[in-house]
């Protein structure tokens, strides 16, 4: 996905709920498969789908809270135990110092660099995720 972003950066994409449907469809295989890889993957996808670089982020980070959520509801629900005194304080204050770097990063950001920027780190996630993947 970060190279067809890259292949077409420069391309106005106009806003697709078929696609978004799909995006979500695939996001979610992909997290209830793997586990991970959620954010890479909703976030070129929402650029691909025609929504603008700097909404996708912020759409991105919600959307991964929630998807959070839910995974640990529906663990807590089925497994029946979770120590939610020894995980929460991590989760929270990793997701409250998340938040002004990344507010931060998106206001700076010009926002056709962006693209860019969205296309080489999902490539790079993606290279690294496939020879992590392959190593024996």
């Amino acid at each position: 996905m970060g190279l067809v972003i890259l292949l077409t950066a420069n391309k106005d994409r106009l806003f697709s709920w078929k696609k978004i449907m799909s995006l979500g469809l695939l996001a979610s295989f992909n997290k209830g498969l793997s586990g991970g890889g959620y954010g890479p993957i909703v976030t070129a996808g929402q650029l691909l789908s025609g929504v603008e670089a700097k909404s996708t982020v912020g759409i991105t980070s919600l959307a991964e809270g929630l998807t959070c959520f839910v995974g640990v509801l529906a663990y807590f629900l089925t497994v029946g135990s979770l120590d939610f005194l020894r995980i929460a304080p991590y989760n929270v204050a990793g997701a409250i110092l998340s938040v002004p770097f990344a507010a931060l990063t998106i206001k700076l950001t010009n926002p056709k660099k962006m693209k860019f920027v969205i296309g080489i780190v999902t490539l790079v996630l993606g290279i690294l995720t496939i020879t992590r993947t392959i190593q024996p």
